[in-house]
């Protein structure tokens, strides 16, 4: 059997990242500058949209009308409050008229109406002291907010008798954009100086402590370089800088985490700097290429929807992974190889610690008991883990979808308070309409007897129309349902089944959502199939395994119920949105589970990686299956808390956020994690292999000699001992600071 912690020879990679270090960290500050110089301004050429499915009905629809009837599809709102007035006041209505003239005359600016123009009882309030002038403004996201920038000003505020607030699409999605971009900067100064605090109590060394956040801060940068490079060929989120940042962070101080703890391993036991590097990415760095791979593989699931909402986060969560990887295996080897021993330097726990020192074995004999009392009562714990991590799921059998809209931003956000001025003023409801597009041409008898029709189809309170354009013209439906309630998706699918003697096309909230829904609907089971293959795969090539990775992915998906439960619980029913600062829709905006999952289950994924690794490099040494889990578990255990911890407070930090999907993400994702770092791969993962005993390893023939051949695992392989024998001194594990090097699991 080879010598696991003797002479080894330098591999090719080793040598590589090695050879020059200091040329490598010069190249990559040079790069890093680079990046922040090609990443700089890339918020601004973000869309805040994209929840729509681009080949949609919908969309096509909403697009016809924009060209054709750009009044039919107003994105801009002047809500004119006459005060104690009424708006139907001379004085009133003679300001109200200039302001929607001057409107009228601006460049980029279509479709001006107005409440005083022809007394359009939508456009005024039921009290009648509010009433409103609607317009569109041409161009894109970017475009779009340039001009609301620049023309904002002179109409909002006191106009004589009127006093003047701005809302409608436009205003919202500028507004949003806004406010994450100051959310996110906010975010970064919370999670940086905490996260260094922590990394300093799990190190000990503040130089150590500052490793994992170079890498961070490198993958961060660079991610913002691609995501600028991105936009120039596709539209992308603003809403992926957070998964950036979070990633960015998270990924980097997980790995650096893993590769520092093994390196000073080897130095503990009195390898050459260069040794240990070799040593170190042998086993920990080829497990960071692989959980890297997996995470990825979860992210990269996210193209398959058309969604560019729901893309952004696949561009962003690839570029990010692969990046602090490559800073992990390239960057971080460099400075060790510089740091060598100084690597321990600045051990800022002796303050705290007023000279005490503290026993090496102290921590890891906390996991080891605790390991053998969980595998001593193994069927108790795995039952009593999953019940529970089912219960806490069960709301989410209730989830219901929406759209988002202004009630994402906080209550006290201009965009926000007109819109709700809207729904609690004004008749029917904002965005409640239904818009029918009529292309092909027709006779007034032909438009008048579809009109009748669908008037007369159950839900449809009001049409309106039809207002013709050449050979296109279009109705608007009112519906009696709520905007995007039930009734009303019932009412789109109606009106889409209604034959016409002219091409029709549906849009409007509800068919938007209708549309949303299916598209997710209809690529969902490709985006979980291409997660659950490739995991399996590299879970198998890891492992050597059939039934390791299908117990991988099942946990995995079990440990992410209670975030599903918790975001149905608290932002669906609105508990806890005082505390909380949020305003509940009642729903769930369609592509955030979608969005959560695909996150949730890459980053379990990661934390899984790391522990079966160290599970396999124990069972080849030893062949003793129960004391590999324990020995993996009493490794790793410490470590992957807290990897958990820390990513959960940079998540916390980006939860922060005043607007809701970007709370919910950050704080339900922080939950994903804790919950499966401190229950799943404390829990569950020893007592389902505890139970499956030496079964967990079976393969068939053909499969294991597939694994000989192509397989990777972290540390060197060797044949499996007898289980009845136990390693003596001279083949012991290496010691490390927190673990116990004395302790051997009883038999259970």
């Amino acid at each position: 059997m080879p010598e696991v912690n003797g002479p080894q020879r330098l591999g090719g990679w080793t040598r590589f990242v090695t050879a020059r270090p200091r040329l490598t960290l010069l190249a990559a500050l040079v790069i890093t500058a680079l990046a922040v110089l090609a990443g700089s301004g890339v918020a601004d050429r973000m869309g805040s949209g994209g929840w729509q499915a681009p080949d949609a009905e919908s969309t096509y629809a909403t697009k016809a009308l924009e060209r054709e009837f750009p009044a039919s599809q107003p994105n801009l709102l002047l809500l004119v409050d006459s005060g104690g007035a009424s708006v139907d006041d001379p004085v009133v209505a003679a300001e109200a008229a200039r302001l929607a003239k001057r409107l009228a005359g601006e460049a980029d600016v279509v479709g001006v109406q107005s409440y005083w123009q022809d007394k359009a009882p939508a456009l005024r309030a039921e009290d009648g002291k509010e009433a409103l002038i609607a317009a569109r403004i041409e161009g894109d996201d970017k475009a779009s907010g340039e001009v609301l920038d620049r023309m904002a000003p002179a109409y909002r505020g006191e106009h004589g008798p009127v006093r003047v607030t701005i809302g409608g699409p436009v205003a919202v999605q500028h507004e949003m954009q806004t406010i994450i971009e100051d959310d996110l900067l906010r975010a970064e100064m919370i999670a940086l100086p905490v996260t260094l605090v922590l990394l300093v109590m799990v190190f000990g060394s503040a130089i150590a402590a500052l490793l994992p956040l170079g890498v961070g801060i490198v993958a961060i940068l660079g991610t913002n370089a691609v995501l600028r490079g991105i936009t120039e060929f596709t539209d992308v989120s603003v809403f992926a800088q957070n998964l950036t940042t979070a990633l960015g962070l998270g990924l980097a101080i997980d790995y650096a985490l893993f590769i520092v703890r093994r390196f000073r391993e080897e130095l503990a036991t009195g390898a050459p700097t260069r040794t240990a590097i070799g040593t170190t990415l042998r086993t920990a760095g080829r497990t960071v290429l692989f959980s890297a791979l997996t995470v990825a593989v979860s992210l990269a699931a996210m193209l398959v929807f058309p969604q560019y909402f729901l893309r952004s986060f696949a561009y962003a969560g690839i570029a990010v992974v692969l990046l602090a990887a490559a800073a992990a295996l390239i960057l971080l080897p460099a400075a060790l190889m510089l740091l060598g021993p100084r690597v321990n330097s600045l051990d800022l726990r002796k303050v705290l610690r007023r000279g005490r020192v503290k026993p090496q074995a102290e921590a890891g004999a906390g996991w080891a008991r605790f390991t053998a009392l969980v595998m001593r009562r193994a069927p108790v714990f795995a039952i009593v883990t999953s019940v529970g991590l089912v219960l806490l799921g069960l709301p989410f059998l209730g989830v219901k979808f929406g759209t988002a809209d202004d009630r994402q931003l906080p209550a006290s956000s201009e965009s926000h308070v007109v819109q709700q001025h809207l729904r609690d003023g004004f008749p029917g409801s904002p965005g409640g309409s239904l818009d029918i597009l009529a292309e092909g041409g027709a006779t007034p008898a032909q438009y008048a007897e579809y009109r009748g029709r669908i008037a007369a189809l159950p839900g449809v309170l009001r049409v309106d129309g039809p207002l013709t354009e050449g050979r296109t013209a279009y109705f608007s439906v009112l519906g009696k349902g709520e905007p995007v309630g039930e009734e009303t998706q019932r009412l789109v699918k109606d009106l889409r089944a209604e034959p016409a003697p002219f091409e029709t096309s549906v849009t409007g909230t509800a068919a938007v959502l209708v549309d949303s829904k299916a598209a997710i609907g209809d690529r969902l089971p490709w985006a979980v199939g291409i997660i659950a293959v490739v995991t399996l795969l590299l879970v198998f090539l890891l492992t050597g395994s059939v039934l390791i990775p299908v117990q991988a992915v099942v946990l995995n998906a079990l440990s992410l119920t209670a975030m599903f439960g918790a975001v149905v619980w608290v932002f669906q029913d609105g508990h806890l949105s005082g505390p909380l600062s949020f305003t509940s829709t009642g729903d769930i905006e369609t592509t955030l589970p979608v969005l959560m999952f695909c996150v949730a289950f890459g980053l379990s994924m990661d934390y899984g990686v790391f522990l079966l690794s160290r599970i396999k490099e124990e069972y080849d040494r030893t062949g003793d299956h129960e004391q590999a889990v324990a020995f993996g578990l009493r490794r790793t255990g410490g470590l992957i808390t807290a990897a958990a911890v820390i990513l959960a407070v940079v998540m916390v930090a980006i939860g922060t956020s005043r607007v809701t999907n970007t709370k919910m993400l950050g704080l339900g994702i922080a939950l994903a994690v804790l919950m499966d770092a401190m229950v799943v791969r404390s829990l569950l993962v020893p007592t389902v292999m505890k139970l499956m005993g030496r079964a967990s390893w079976w393969a068939p023939a053909p499969l294991r000699r597939f694994h000989q051949r192509f397989g990777l695992s972290e540390g060197e392989t060797a044949a499996p001992e007898p289980a009845a024998r136990r390693p003596g001194p001279g083949t012991e594990a290496i010691p490390d600071p927190v673990s116990d090097p004395e302790w051997v699991p009883s038999g259970t």
